[in-house]
């Protein structure tokens, strides 16, 4: 009988599915060397977030078959070292999508209503009936950042009260939003037609402080804030500036950049500010669901089958490996790209695998296309093994072909997108066992992608080369190679720069400014 070990405390209803896959163990009291001494005995562990799985944990876990997390993140559990070892590891991320969406519109209704303000006010002894008028949500509009799971909740139930509802969210397709009654745009759109603004975004690179100065700056005048994703999105110091100029009507924060939250934080004496301490999660459903969810992955997968929340990557066949490793990075790479580059929402993907491509078994590339893909805005770490349940479930819609010819590359790789009002076209290739970008949006270059680029999108003249190469250079950042397409002399033009370090965003809007520059995006690989 398969051996499981659980080192903290999860739902009963969790334990009991466990109890049918095999022997539980539960013990509280495993300090890191106990740990490691123990798990040897057992094929599957399962934790929260308070046990720190390393490499050493590990190596440790000779009979470990999978390990499980009961809960949405995995930062506690080396994943490349259980990939490393065939451990598939398994999480629950949605179990809070609920808990986290009521508690959302439970903080708009507060916000609408200044109920904490209120309920103070008559607890001190006063009756202030004048003081709290407030307005009604009804035929309000809310700005949704992110329209995964948790944003997805979020809209049903706003367009339940009657609210307008727009999405920024550059994976999910638009017959997904139109599913849910909700209106894709662009962020600068959102910002700016929103009463109330509510982010649902994980916290990485490209969303630590989207919602910086300037992107509050962007909001109407008087509108609301909320944050129940992850601290570190919102600039908190922008925040309380925006609310103190009268910018910002008020907030409401579940998450902050530093948790707990000090007990001299400005934020907790803010008038115009509701905040709570990190409960988005914690409802007694959210917890029975993410033991039940952790246990019937760990379950699949110590019978063989595969979990529906595996979050590492899938076996690929030796024999198929030589050709298909660089072709992985280069569709994981491609995705990357295509998402930072897309600024309007995306209707449809069509993937076409040619030359060497279309003789072997393409799955793997196109999951690696669509990890690139969801990457960026994904609240859980995506891997091949999710990335297409991740999806079903944002809506994006993905077709696929091949084709014999690669024109005159040994195989090719094609990715179509298709916006609302044109196609924009991608293609790669590998060339001695390096992945390579041979058209970007539908401009031929030669480029490997990787570390930062910045793209311009220009028309052609004498001077554009020099007069980006001098802004960059004045701002200390250093090229390492240059690519440019264009469809014709003085025409439409594609210029590519490879980079030492990132642009930041005060120089990509001073570029932008030059004449004849329609565009300058900042791309990180």
């Amino acid at each position: 009988m398969d051996r499981i070990l659980v080192t903290e405390k999860i739902a009963d209803e969790g334990l009991a599915v466990l109890r049918q896959a095999g022997a539980v163990d539960v013990r509280l009291d495993l300090d890191k060397s106990a740990l490691i001494a123990t798990l040897g005995d057992y094929d599957a562990l399962v934790v929260r977030s308070a046990t720190k799985v390393t490499t050493e944990v590990i190596a440790a876990g000779s009979r470990l078959r999978v390990i499980g997390r009961a809960g949405t993140g995995v930062d506690n559990i080396d994943v490349d070292a259980a990939t490393a070892r065939g451990i598939i590891v398994v999480n629950a991320p949605a179990s809070n999508s609920v808990a986290v969406a009521e508690l959302t519109i439970g903080l708009l209704i507060a916000l609408a209503r200044s109920l904490p303000q209120a309920h103070a006010s008559l607890q001190s002894g006063k009756w202030e009936r004048s003081k709290f008028v407030g307005w009604e949500v009804r035929g309000k509009t809310l700005g949704l950042i992110g329209l995964g799971r948790i944003g997805s909740e979020v809209a049903v139930r706003a367009r339940a009260m009657e609210m307008a509802v727009l999405a920024y969210d550059p994976v999910v397709s638009l017959d997904r939003a139109e599913q849910i009654g909700v209106e894709l745009v662009a962020l600068d759109e959102l910002l700016a037609r929103s009463d109330v603004i509510s982010l649902h975004v994980p916290l990485l690179e490209a969303t630590r402080n989207l919602l910086d100065s300037d992107n509050l700056a962007k909001m109407k005048r008087g509108a609301y804030l909320i944050n129940a994703s992850r601290g570190g999105t919102v600039d908190e110091s922008a925040l309380l500036a925006a609310l103190d100029s009268g910018q910002l009507a008020g907030a409401a924060l579940d998450v902050f950049s530093s948790e707990p939250l000090p007990s001299d934080s400005p934020l907790l004496r803010h008038p115009k500010l509701i905040t709570v301490p990190h409960i988005g999660a914690s409802t007694a459903e959210a917890q029975i669901s993410a033991g039940s969810e952790v246990a019937e992955g760990v379950a699949a997968a110590l019978s063989g089958a595969t979990p529906r929340y595996a979050v590492n990557a899938p076996f690929v066949a030796p024999e198929a490996w030589g050709v298909l490793q660089p072709y992985l990075t280069l569709g994981r790479q491609m995705g990357r790209l295509i998402s930072q580059l897309m600024s309007d929402p995306v209707r449809s993907y069509d993937l076409e695998f040619r030359g060497e491509l279309a003789q072997v078994d393409t799955q793997p590339v196109k999951l690696a296309v669509l990890e690139g893909l969801l990457a960026a805005n994904s609240p859980v770490r995506v891997t091949p093994v999710n990335a297409p349940l991740i999806a079903r479930e944002r809506g994006v819609r993905l077709t696929e072909r091949t084709h014999p010819d690669a024109e005159s590359y040994a195989g090719l790789l094609v990715v179509r997108v298709q916006t609302a009002e044109h196609e924009h076209l991608f293609s790669g290739t590998v060339l001695r066992g390096e992945p390579h970008i041979v058209q970007a949006d539908g401009y031929f270059v030669d480029f490997i992608p990787q570390g930062p680029l910045l793209f311009t999108y220009h028309r052609d003249r004498p001077g554009m080369i020099g007069m980006v190469g001098t802004l960059l250079g004045g701002a200390d950042v250093n090229i390492s190679g240059m690519y440019v397409g264009r469809l014709a002399p003085r025409a439409q033009s594609l210029m590519v720069l490879t980079l030492d370090e990132p642009a930041s965003p005060a120089v990509l809007a001073r570029i932008e400014t030059e004449e004849d520059i329609e565009r300058a995006i900042g791309v990180v690989l």
